[in-house]
């Protein structure tokens, strides 16, 4: 099978890209000379272009394009948002259609529901927001909505996974700053940690994908977990103490991060500032409401059951080498 991955240099793609390399002619998109030494490392063929830039000659003969690329940065304008994950898909899906490519594999995210409420147990007929007040949310589900939209059975099948909280060995972002945070003494909970969630391993999400290459319903969209709940505050102990760190008890009211990061917000919009806030609004709601999502769904239409439990996964994070940690 010819595979064509987007965001094959990042967290995901990469170990998407990796896993599948062996038994498929996988193509990666490249948007630097750095992505196309890691898309090779990882033993696929760069494609030096972008989502702006991609046309039908990138896709020829492609039977599965599998979209991670995304703009993830917790702080910027709508239309940075927009730009990327909403008119970057929208072009992505139109030249996959003149390419004849089959099947479309959208990297989703359970933020799509997510406007500010708790969530529990919440399955795929859980109802879109209106609007969201977060720009990632908001543009990460009319992204999804495009790629629904665009199902055509028999002849272009779309499909989105929505994993929960991905972690593991080749995250370099979040347990990178939850290190640096104790480090520096500025890490604190956020009402207790009590809040419940969802996760999702890396090995996990690659495994569901692995699965949709051929499964899964088009128009559809599932919730990828590793079939547990924690509260954020054991599963973040536990993330740290792979690496040496224990985050003590400092604590903070949700509420007074919640009005901190209005206000903060609010002012770095009004003056033009471009650095991130200490604490952005999405940041402190997402951390501090519970958001617990059911894979049963891709259990029935993807066969998907976790091949890694929470425990094994830290073991394994535990001996990775993870770049900037340490």
């Amino acid at each position: 099978m010819k595979i064509f991955i987007t965001g094959a240099s990042g967290f995901i793609g990469s170990a998407i890209a990796k896993r599948l390399a062996p038994d498929h002619f996988v193509l990666g998109m490249a948007r630097s000379d750095a992505a196309s030494r890691k898309i090779q490392s990882l033993g696929a063929r760069p494609v030096a272009c972008s989502l702006d830039t991609v046309d039908v000659s990138h896709l020829k003969h492609v039977d599965v394009v599998i979209h991670c690329a995304a703009n993830v940065k917790p702080w910027g304008r709508w239309e940075e948002y927009r730009l990327a994950n909403v008119l970057g898909t929208q072009k992505l899906l139109q030249v996959a259609q003149q390419a004849g490519v089959k099947r479309f594999i959208h990297m989703s995210t359970e933020s799509v529901l997510f406007h500010g409420q708790d969530m529990d147990d919440v399955d795929e007929s859980y109802p879109y927001p209106a609007h969201s007040p977060f720009f990632y949310s908001e543009s990460k589900k009319q992204s999804e909505q495009l790629v629904l939209m665009a199902n055509a059975p028999g002849r272009f099948e779309t499909l989105a996974l929505r994993p929960r909280w991905v972690w593991g060995p080749g995250d370099t972002t979040i347990l990178r700053n939850l290190c640096d945070m104790v480090d520096r003494g500025k890490f604190k909970w956020i009402g207790g940690g009590g809040a419940l969630t969802s996760t999702c391993h890396i090995d996990n999400l690659v495994h569901a994908v692995v699965l949709a290459l051929a499964s899964g319903k088009g128009g559809n969209a599932y919730f990828i977990t590793d079939w547990e709940v924690h509260t954020v505050r054991d599963f973040v102990s536990s993330m740290l103490r792979t690496q040496g760190r224990f985050p003590g008890d400092s604590n903070l009211p949700t509420g007074l991060v919640k009005m901190a990061a209005w206000v903060l917000e609010s002012t770095y919009r009004l003056f033009g500032w471009r650095k991130k806030p200490l604490v952005t609004r999405f940041s402190a709601a997402i951390m501090s409401c519970n958001f617990t999502v059911a894979s049963d769904k891709a259990q029935q239409d993807l066969g998907y059951k976790p091949v890694v439990t929470v425990e094994e996964g830290m073991q394994g994070l535990m001996n990775a080498n993870l770049s900037g940690v340490g």
